[in-house]
């Protein structure tokens, strides 16, 4: 919810993890400084970043579909299958996204003159 407990979250993840998992902890104290920059933006705007990752989405709906047909016939018995799934999927995707007018009002005011309404 803010950077204070985000980098109090890092602190703890350091203290449990870093003797464990060094490599694993490493790259988010390193990268802190990057990763700090998404709390300057408000909580609709940071929840449309993290929850709207539409690729990794797709992705991981069709791995859903192949992961149990290791083997296919034909190239195109696969591209059928995703296909199908594909439209199953996109299905989904015309629900608008929750508070919409509040998350682009915000962008319009950070990003003046480059966020047309």
């Amino acid at each position: 919810p803010s950077i204070q407990s985000a980098e109090h979250a890092l602190i703890n993840l350091e203290n449990k993890w870093s003797d464990k998992y060094p490599l694993a902890v490493k790259p988010w104290k390193n990268n802190w400084i990057h990763i700090s920059t998404f709390f300057k933006y408000p909580d609709e705007i940071r929840k449309l970043i993290y929850t709207t990752n539409s690729v990794e989405a797709l992705h991981r709906q069709f791995r859903k579909v192949t992961k149990n047909r290791s083997l296919f016939p034909t190239d195109d018995a696969l591209l059928k299958i995703l296909y199908l799934a594909s439209q199953e999927i996109t299905k989904k995707w015309t629900n608008p996204i929750h508070n919409w007018a509040l998350v682009i009002s915000q962008l319009a005011i950070m990003f003046e003159g480059r966020f047309n309404l």
